[in-house]
């Protein structure tokens, strides 16, 4: 009989090492692994997550770059959406978990997989995230998420593996890490508390002395996506690594969001994400003297679902591709520069400039102007608000009568 063959989203962590074992022992399946490398891993960590898999058994391992995808097609219309959930969270975690998915998508049709399986609990974001991919890009396949149908702790996880002979380093800490391109978010512990801190010790960098001196970081932008930093061209990845390494210097970055889940339960994490914070507090400064009013309006409400959506795990739904392309139509003068001034635990954008700017010569706000005379504005006034003058008129006539 012909054993079934299971691609795997690997990470070498407590949940998928469970998952490689299991989907053998107790389905007889072949096993592929597939790493996704969002930003999260270090060149030494890959190496041992393949270590890893040849030694749980898997017939296959295949690592995969993800992070230029991450930043093109999930950072960039976050940055131009001006997109933070809660209006202080990047969304760093959806922005990874949907092209891990696809990208697991694709192996699974490549290597003609029999099903897909994640190591997603049954309490979280995760599992949706994954299950709403692949239901798309492989309809019809089995998907196998045996840490959620078996209802496992992770002590339980823990046994089974050493049963085995599978040893599992013990965890010494309470939380949850997740890095990756998009930010690095913390769960677990203190943040199950909407009232107790989050301390410094449960994230993954040092909170370090910053420097007594601040610094100007000179973001540059074509059409809405950051290119260069102090006037040095960029590819993405290497831009945000670059801010985000500056970030850290300074202590920069670090907030807690508190949210509903897809599944209608309050949530609770800590997040360092310098990088993003600064791109889009920059993008932001820089489309205010581009943009038109209403462009502003309808592109940040747009902004808002759309972050919404992709947070729920419905990247695919043809309503995305729609605000994207309203997005991008928006972008076409956000070309120019934002400076941010670095400093101990905050940053400021202290300046813009732009070839498409709005600001008019002819006329400075709150002093002088060629562009109207002072009846004209005068008249302008008084039908300025006309409506609510007719409209309390109105009110009081029906008072006193």
């Amino acid at each position: 009989m012909k054993k079934p063959k299971i691609v795997l989203a690997f990470s070498g962590g407590l949940d998928t090492t469970f998952c490689a074992l299991w989907l053998q022992k107790e389905l007889g399946a072949e096993v592929v692994t597939a790493t996704v490398d969002t930003g999260g891993f270090s060149s030494e960590e890959l190496a041992e997550i393949a270590a890893r898999s040849k030694a749980l058994g898997a017939v296959e391992h295949r690592a995969l770059d993800g992070r230029a995808e991450v930043f093109a097609r999930f950072a960039v219309p976050l940055i131009q959406g001006n997109i933070l959930r809660g209006r202080v969270y990047p969304l760093s975690v959806a922005a990874e978990r949907v092209l891990q998915a696809e990208l697991v998508a694709r192996v699974a049709k490549e290597v003609s997989a029999d099903g897909v399986c994640h190591g997603s609990t049954g309490a979280g974001n995760d599992q949706v995230r994954f299950d709403a991919v692949f239901s798309v890009l492989l309809p019809g396949m089995k998907v196998h998420a045996p840490i959620r149908d078996l209802g496992l702790s992770r002590r339980q996880e823990t046994d089974y593996l050493a049963k085995e002979g599978f040893a599992v380093p013990a965890k010494t800490t309470v939380y949850s890490v997740n890095a990756g391109l998009w930010g690095t978010t913390v769960g677990g512990g203190a943040a199950h508390d909407p009232w107790t801190e989050i301390p410094d010790s449960a994230f993954p960098s040092a909170s370090a002395q910053a420097p007594a001196d601040g610094r100007d970081v000179v973001v540059g932008f074509k059409k809405g996506v950051p290119v260069s930093l102090d006037g040095k061209k960029l590819a993405g990845v290497e831009l945000v690594g670059a801010l985000h390494a500056l970030g850290r210097r300074y202590a920069l970055g670090r907030g807690v969001h508190m949210g509903d889940t897809i599944l209608g339960i309050k949530g609770r994490i800590g997040f360092e994400a310098p990088a993003p914070l600064m791109l889009i507090a920059a993008h932001n400064e820089l489309e205010k003297l581009v943009l038109t009013r209403w462009q502003s309006f309808w592109k940040n409400q747009l902004g808002e679902f759309y972050g919404q959506m992709l947070h729920e795990g419905l990247y695919f739904d043809p309503v995305m591709r729609d605000i994207e392309a309203m997005i991008a139509s928006s972008q076409e003068t956000v070309t120019g520069s934002a400076r941010v001034r670095l400093r101990a635990g905050r940053f400021d954008v202290t300046g813009v400039q732009s070839p498409f700017s709005l600001v008019a010569d002819a006329a400075t706000y709150g002093e002088t102007t060629a562009l109207w005379t002072g009846d004209e504005a005068a008249g302008f006034s008084k039908l300025h608000a006309l409506p609510m003058t007719l409209a309390a008129r109105a009110r009081r006539t029906k008072v006193l009568s």
